[in-house]
């Protein structure tokens, strides 16, 4: 399939989960509806992976770029936060330390789970 209709098949995703937020009495993210309806048409089989799997794994390795608008924002509108900048960065750092140590906890879990159960992999 060509990646600009796998595009296009997403794109058409993305605007019904902003419809659907519109609707809803609620305040909803559209990007999470969407991400849920992604996933029920791949679940469902209403939709293939192979439908939008270029278009989709050229858009998550190009994942970073889409972040630059985001980085440049926050950098345009630094004064309001200048003041508060000591306390936002220990609570980045601590809130890093944090989803490290449930990750690695996690991973741990996992682990120990599957070696109980007799046939998970060693570490």
């Amino acid at each position: 399939m060509n990646v600009l209709t796998q595009l296009a098949i997403l794109l058409l995703i993305c605007f019904v989960g902003e419809g659907v937020a519109l609707l809803l009495p609620i305040a909803f993210p559209s990007s999470v509806i969407s991400m849920i309806l992604l996933f029920l048409l791949l679940l469902t089989g209403a939709l293939k992976l192979r439908q939008i799997e270029d278009a989709a794994d050229f858009l998550t390795k190009n994942m970073a770029f889409f972040f630059i608008p985001a980085g440049v924002e926050i950098l345009e509108n630094y004064k309001p936060v200048a003041d508060k900048i000591l306390p936002l960065l220990a609570v980045l750092v601590l809130t890093t330390v944090i989803t490290f140590a449930v990750t690695a906890g996690t991973v741990h879990l996992c682990l120990a789970v599957q070696r109980r159960l007799g046939g998970g992999a060693r570490a």
